[in-house]
């Protein structure tokens, strides 16, 4: 959420940031709102120096025994008191209005995010490795021969419907090896400290890290009011919710192996087929709380961590940084990590690593205390996946197919899987 302190100070410099967002001209009715909002606390207040004063000579008035006088200060004070009530009420309403207002709008980019419309003016920064030279035509996922035993969409779509898999035998275990060597990883190589969290959550979770309330319709809320997370950003981030931290104990990191869910609303048609996009699925989270000013250096140094898994895999991958146009509501700036997916001849978003600087941090009143002195600040959010482990498994399959249908797997897997270092033509860990 946005701090309307900021915008009363520079509304040109709002607006100008948003407009490389496509978004112009709303610092006016944003003004005017908290200026009607101002004006109507204002009148409240004076209302209620000016009830205290009737108050006092009503209560002058009848020790005086002066009950005429008494009775229209009486009479006055009711009045003042039905006025101060209206007010109040139309202050709070003017409140909602506003607050909703800004919760509704985008985070400002920061100066050196690209300006653009869509994906196509993203800027490549990185690219590692090299896609291998087939000396047959690569398949995708879903068709290699010893991937289809283990990847049942039929079962899948009897017990759920459509954007569902059934995972079994070796296919199912390289699934859960990829989360498991995820999380050490990252707890073992980078620090983080890893967390366990619910995958139902509040409705003001889902408002902390900006899901609520312009992208309801992306996810899933039970009838007793919990929503499904659509990854456990949600949770991690908002386990600060309300708290006020000694600036000695930032920053937090933390990583999570959770259930992710989404109801892919607006991808209608995109990627139909195979386990791409899928409406249930697991990822390996990332989250760091820390203060403003460290927070560029902890997004590189998340985004290092995200690329470190790939690169332990073997797995092609290019970095790029996401333009104005593309970029998530809630994010100040994004990397995005894209694998080379053979089946597809094309790289595929894995991983987004996104700095949201104190945009967060005031909807969930989150902040920290300087270790110099002054009052609390709000904190900086970030967050990255560690990554999408079904995108990775799809990954894994395609870059490790052979022309017999059998897939050999990274050698970073290897001790996750017992030792065993394919999956055979007809579905077997071998």
């Amino acid at each position: 959420m946005h701090d309307i302190r900021a915008i009363r100070e520079n509304p040109a410099a709002f607006d100008a940031a948003l407009s490389r967002r496509g978004m112009s001209g709303l610092s006016a009715e944003i003004l005017a709102l908290d200026e009607a909002r101002r004006a109507q606390i204002l009148a409240a207040e004076t209302g209620k120096a000016e009830l205290n004063k009737l108050s006092r000579q009503a209560g002058a008035a009848k020790a005086s025994g002066d009950t005429a006088q008494f009775q229209a200060l009486s009479e006055s004070a009711s009045l003042r008191k039905a006025m101060i009530a209206n007010g109040e009420k139309l202050a709070a309403d003017l409140d909602t209005r506003l607050r909703d207002m800004l919760m509704g709008i985008p985070n400002l980019p920061l100066a050196e995010v690209p300006d653009g419309r869509d994906e196509a003016d993203n800027l490549e920064i990185r690219r590692w490795g090299n896609p291998r030279n087939f000396d047959f035509t690569p398949k995708e996922h879903f068709e290699i021969a010893g991937v289809l035993p283990g990847m049942d969409f039929e079962t899948a779509a009897k017990l759920s419907g459509s954007r569902f898999v059934v995972l079994k035998g070796a296919v199912a275990r390289v699934h859960r090896a990829l989360a498991q060597m995820m999380v050490d990883t990252h707890v073992e190589d980078h620090g983080l400290t890893e967390t366990w969290t619910p995958v139902l959550v509040k409705e003001e979770a889902m408002y902390g890290t900006n899901q609520l309330p312009k992208f309801a319709e992306d996810s899933y809320q039970t009838t007793n009011g919990w929503w499904l997370i659509p990854t456990s950003e949600v949770t991690l981030t908002n386990s600060v919710a309300g708290d006020i931290l000694e600036e000695a104990r930032l920053p937090i990191r933390m990583t999570a192996h959770t259930q992710c869910f989404r109801s892919e609303a607006g991808s209608a048609g995109k990627d139909t087929t195979g386990m791409l996009r899928q409406h249930q699925f697991e990822k390996v989270e990332m989250v760091t709380i820390c203060t403003p000013e460290t927070a560029l250096a902890e997004h590189e140094r998340m985004t290092g961590c995200a690329q470190a898994i790939l690169e332990k895999l073997g797995l092609p991958y290019r970095t790029i940084v996401l333009c104005t146009g593309d970029m998530g509501f809630g994010a100040q700036k994004t990397h995005d990590l894209e694998v080379w997916l053979p089946g597809q001849q094309k790289y595929r978003e894995i991983s987004s690593v996104s700095t949201c600087g104190s945009f967060q941090a005031r909807r969930m009143n989150a902040r920290f205390r300087p270790a110099s002195g002054g009052k609390p600040d709000f904190v900086a959010t970030l967050n990255g996946s560690g990554l999408a482990v079904g995108r990775c498994l799809i990954a894994v399959l395609e870059n490790g197919q052979q022309a017999d249908g059998s897939v050999d797997l990274p050698a970073a897997l290897h001790p996750y899987l017992g030792g065993k270092t394919r999956i055979t033509a007809d579905g077997a860990l071998a």
